[in-house]
């Protein structure tokens, strides 16, 4: 994956909308750019410096930047770095700005709470400092969470009260509420999108749901003997990532800025997502799932479901994909993974031994 250099300049004019994602290596990121870049936008992503490669879910959209006609931009900056994120958006100047970049494991923020705050809740803040300095005429997309509300009782909706229960929670209303605050300040066109959990083969390893998938995949190849987890009563929303992309979008499309809640309404424990994972490759999950205390969190968030009303009502959104089909969608494709690269030792040891 090629990095749009700095120092070239503007980039030309073109009547083709344009985004600006931060957070755009991510799974959400990934979606949404393939859902702009169906619709048309030229693509701009905000890609940390790294030593290894980490825009595989996005090599798939690259096009070589030497012909005429390329739509789809990487640039060097960090939301931790305001001059970055300033000089980019001078450069760029998009007509709307996606902020989905964060350090969002939940159980992670505990032990590293002061980087999870200044990504999540300062690197808002300097993102919108440079829109209002800058005097850039743009909509502002915020990636609010569900863990923002925290233990307050289900269904939660725009109006329920916030109660984090994490550093990443906390960062987020921090995040939620200065969104707002430059709305209601500076007229920004600012949208929150509160989304519930929301998952796909895409997901992070490090995520429970995708921890289990792959683990689901390794017992059933026999590479694998047992599945250690954290609380198995949590509840959660649980959604495709690729439905939530097109309400982000949505929120953006709205003569006046909002926020909006995001989810399926229906709540499942972290035990019924492993049960449904197993069942789907023919395995019993009371035979390998083990509690291991380790994963517990200092504060536990219990339950958490979405009233979408609003959304539904406004942004005409629903999501497309159900609880099992997610559950299939993602023990299919870690299964598909894990056989591919099983054969492709095979066939590579094979290959030596010819030799």
């Amino acid at each position: 994956m090629r990095v749009r250099p700095r120092g070239t300049g503007s980039v030309a004019h073109c009547t083709m909308p344009k985004a600006l994602i931060t957070g755009i290596t991510g799974q959400d990121g990934s979606y949404l750019a393939e859902f702009l870049s169906a619709k048309g936008y030229e693509i701009h992503g905000l890609k940390r410096r790294s030593s290894s490669f980490n825009t595989d879910r996005v090599d798939h959209l690259y096009e070589d930047l030497h012909k005429s006609g390329a739509k789809f931009f990487l640039h060097f900056a960090d939301l931790s770095d305001a001059s970055s994120l300033a000089w980019c958006l001078a450069d760029i100047r998009p007509d709307e700005i996606y902020n989905l970049g964060a350090q969002s494991h939940v159980k992670v923020s505990f032990d590293i709470p002061e980087y999870t705050s200044d990504v999540v809740a300062l690197g808002t803040v300097r993102l919108l400092e440079a829109i209002r300095r800058i005097g850039l005429k743009c909509r502002f997309y915020q990636a609010s969470s569900s863990e923002m509300f925290g233990s307050t009782l289900p269904p939660q909706s725009e109006a329920t009260r916030f109660h984090p229960r994490s550093p990443y929670g906390c960062a987020k209303v921090f995040a939620h509420q200065i969104a707002v605050n430059y709305r209601e300040s500076y007229g920004l066109h600012a949208s929150c999108g509160i989304l519930f959990n929301h998952e796909s083969p895409r997901r992070g390893e490090t995520f429970v749901t995708r921890k289990i998938s792959r683990a689901v995949a390794h017992i059933r190849l026999g590479l694998q003997d047992q599945l250690y987890l954290g609380n198995l009563e949590a509840r959660r929303d649980w959604g495709f990532a690729g439905d939530f992309v097109e309400a982000m979008w949505a929120m953006l499309q709205q003569d006046q800025p909002d926020d909006y809640v995001i989810g399926t309404g229906e709540a499942h424990s972290v035990g019924e997502f492993a049960e449904a994972a197993f069942a789907h490759a023919g395995l019993d999950w009371r035979k390998y799932v083990k509690v291991d205390p380790r994963y517990y969190r200092p504060a536990e968030v219990d339950d958490l479901r979405a009233d979408a009303s609003k959304a539904h009502r406004v942004l005409g959104w629903r999501p497309r994909v159900s609880f099992p089909e997610l559950v299939r969608m993602m023990v299919d494709a870690d299964l598909a993974a894990l056989e591919r690269k099983l054969k492709g030792g095979m066939e590579a040891v094979a290959l030596t031994k010819e030799r």
